[in-house]
């Protein structure tokens, strides 16, 4: 939910929702909303349901009453928003009576004399106080978060008070006595940031986020050990520069928090990410797969022009004196061969435009599939290079030895020895920083580039840091204050190196289409559930040869398992079971791909068969899904829908009768393992096909029934489905009643104030 589903009069219906708290306080709220507005119009409604109607909407009346009356206690509390949240809770307030008097059914219809109508012949005039009750309720909800971000600007502007005064104190009782109070007032500003962090829906800032709390941090830490070496050594001007960059990067990073906070820019300025081959990458591949649903799309030199600035920044990688002359070249001939098949495919588009051809012809489409490959083939090479070379460059830090050599020639107050090992540390800090953003290209995801470029940019401050903190310990080798200070700074340098390991393993993770902990499956199916059907397989290993044979069924399975990856990232609502499910399926069948490797936590025929076997049940679980969607289109929409889920419904069909029937001997275990692959290949097939369509038809109807351009239009496109006793009960999990809203409310960072 981006922003306001409703819109009103008297209220901004673009309000948008940036923290999932917020979201999640609205979702009880729309659901019973919902429910009341989409029940069918019968004739004649049972006694139970019109009571249970009428309790849906005094309970809607009294949450929304108690949920106003926390947001007048916080216009009480910030005269600034006064009259903005009195405002909305009114009309939140007249909302929600106007929905208990909707439904309240308690008279029978036959002596409503004085023309009072009811939910049951009323649905405009409940659709537009629903309309009201949630722009209103949404008003002051973001409202509601300005206090958070009150909170955290008040946070923000005493650290920064407090800063000022340590960076002018000239004796240590008095670093003592403010730093005591500064550090109360960080503790402070990293829970309400952390908390800040986690709400947040957008991924990005929630990467800069951490990467500026990651850097007040370690600089805490940093700012203690620097100033007291600063005032021990007043005269020593190693130190005082030691300090200042410190001082200099909090101030920097303070600054980053608050605009993600406010989402504000100095002087208007944007924050854009630098342009990534891999977002290049992506970019031009959906471009050239355009193609194939319009050949007019976009003008035939934009392909040719976006594949030469990917080109481009691959000579990052060609132009580092650290790329070896095999993968120079092998970068230089993989560009070379890119540029020949969007050649040709522009020449195939041509000849198609040419003969006024509606789409994509056979020709062009082969050339579609080269250029992909191609470009893919070099995404391939950029990532092996970027990723080994990271990898060797943490084998060779792992011992620390230039920290080692820094701490003990400062130790011994040999300024020339520090002086050489300052230049070798200089080195690996540039090899460091150009690896860094090698991988930024690489990485996948903009959450992941953000995280790549702050890794870049704490070695380029960490390093020179380091060296002015073992300068100082030469000039003075005696002072113990000088080496706590130096150790901080290397402990800084090999906390990056372990940060960068882990986030190695991420874009690794990636590449190779793991998503971790948001994958519903990543390990074999719970014993017991799935074994009854499988007793009379013997499990077995494939020995060399049929590894061999099989493996080349698993790379098809393998990039269908990306495409999935790649399609379920498209979707805005990530908790939408579609999508849920067809990542499940993804990675179960990824799994499977990994046993056609001998790889993975599939180890034998039988761990394989109860995969395959799980899998026909969530997709299975899918064709409900995809049932359920098909309610709400169109006749023609619903046909595509229903064709492909029928299709899937028979192939998950096949494919758990295949794995349930038993086999005896070697050759026909092999078969049963080449049949499983094969029947999941061609229901991933299904699924990578259906992802789009969905996502395009959720997408549509969500906009439709959002817009509420006019009370037919909402009656013209309402769900079908009845009203159901035990949801209008209150036996919805997801039910708007008191409880359940206080419940929700809860989740609001500024309730922790009150």
């Amino acid at each position: 939910m981006a922003s306001s589903p409703c819109g009103s009069g008297n209220f901004d219906s673009g309000l948008e929702i940036k923290t999932r708290s917020v979201e999640q306080t609205l979702v009880p709220l729309v659901s019973q909303i919902t429910t009341l507005i989409n029940h069918k119009d019968k004739p004649k409604k049972s006694e139970r349901t019109q009571q249970a109607i009428q309790r849906v909407g005094q309970a809607v009346s009294v949450a929304v009453g108690r949920f106003v009356g926390v947001g007048e206690a916080i216009a009480v509390e910030n005269e600034e928003l006064k009259e903005e949240m009195g405002m909305a809770c009114f009309e939140a307030r007249r909302a929600g009576d106007a929905i208990a008097k909707l439904t309240d059914v308690g008279m029978p219809v036959a002596t409503l004399v004085d023309g009072r109508k009811t939910v049951f012949s009323n649905r405009t005039g409940m659709v537009k106080a629903a309309r009201m009750l949630l722009s209103s309720v949404t008003k002051v909800l973001v409202l509601a978060d300005r206090v958070v971000i009150k909170q955290i600007i008040t946070s923000r502007n005493k650290v920064l008070v407090t800063l000022e005064q340590l960076e002018r104190v000239s004796t240590f009782q008095e670093f003592v006595q403010i730093f005591s109070q500064f550090g109360n007032q960080m503790v402070e500003f990293a829970h309400l940031t952390g908390d800040r962090q986690n709400d947040l829906k957008d991924e990005n800032k929630k990467a800069r986020m951490a990467a500026a709390r990651a850097v007040l941090e370690k600089c805490t830490m940093m700012l203690l050990t620097a100033s007291k070496t600063c005032l021990r050594h007043p005269d020593c001007e190693s130190a005082r520069i030691n300090k200042d960059a410190v001082f200099h990067r909090m101030r920097f990073a303070l600054e980053q928090v608050m605009e993600i906070v406010t989402d504000a820019r100095p002087c208007g300025e944007t924050k854009v990410l630098p342009l990534s081959i891999y977002t290049g990458i992506k970019d031009f591949k959906s471009d050239v797969e355009g193609l194939r649903e319009g050949l007019y799309s976009l003008p035939q030199q934009a392909l040719s022009d976006q594949l030469e600035a990917v080109v481009e920044r691959t000579e990052d990688f060609t132009d580092s004196a650290y790329t070896s002359h095999e993968h120079r070249e092998g970068i230089l001939q993989l560009c070379q061969l890119a540029r020949q098949d969007t050649d040709q495919l522009i020449v195939a588009w041509r000849e198609a435009l040419s003969l006024n051809a509606k789409e994509a012809t056979e020709e062009m489409e082969l050339s579609i599939l080269k250029t992909c490959q191609s470009v893919h083939e070099l995404r391939r090479e950029l990532h092996k290079v970027a990723v080994g070379r990271a990898a060797d460059l943490l084998k060779v830090h792992a011992e620390h030895l230039p920290l080692r050599a820094l701490k003990a020639s400062g130790g011994e107050g040999n300024l020339e020895a520090v002086a050489e090992y300052a230049r070798t540390l200089g080195e690996q800090k540039e090899q460091l920083v150009e690896t860094c953003r090698l991988l930024c290209h690489v990485s996948g995801t903009e959450p992941l580039e953000i995280t790549c470029i702050h890794a870049e940019e704490t070695f380029h401050v960490t390093g020179p840091q380091i060296i002015s903190a073992a300068q100082t310990l030469a000039l003075h080798p005696s002072s113990k204050i000088a080496k706590e200070n130096l150790d901080v700074f290397c402990e800084a340098w090999e906390s990056q190196l372990c940060d960068m390991g882990v986030l190695l393993r991420e874009i690794n993770d990636v590449f190779e289409g793991r998503r971790g902990d948001k994958r519903a499956y990543l390990s074999l199916p719970r014993p017991g559930k799935h074994s009854a059907n499988l007793k009379t397989v013997k499990a077995v290993k494939l020995d060399t040869e049929e590894q061999s044979t099989i493996a080349k069924l698993g790379v098809d399975l393998r990039l269908l398992t990306s495409d999935v990856d790649t399609e379920v990232e498209k979707w805005e609502d990530q908790e939408q079971d579609i999508v849920r499910q067809g990542q499940s399926m993804s990675s179960m069948a990824y799994s499977m791909y990994l046993f056609t490797r001998g790889e993975g936590l599939l180890k034998t025929t039988m761990d394989l068969f109860h995969q395959a076997e799980v899998l026909s049940e969530e997709g299975l679980q899918l064709c409900s899904s995809l049932h359920t969607l098909s309610t709400l289109l169109m006749d023609e929409e619903k046909v595509v829908v229903l064709s492909e889920m029928e299709k899937l419904m028979g192939l998950c069909q096949q494919l758990q009768m295949g794995v349930r029937t038993p086999v005896q001997g070697k050759t026909a275990t092999f078969q049963k393992v080449d049949s499983s692959i094969q029947n999941t290949r061609a229901i991933m097939t299904v699924v990578i096909y259906l992802l789009p369509v969905c996502n395009k038809l959720v997408r549509k109807y969500k906009s439709e029934r959002s817009s509420l351009d006019t009370p037919q239009s909402w009656r013209d496109r309402q769900l079908s489905t009845p009203v159901k006793d035990d949801a209008l009960n209150g036996k919805n999990s997801n039910g708007f009643g008191v409880k359940s809203l206080e419940k929700h409310m809860a989740n609001l960072t500024f309730l922790e104030s009150k």
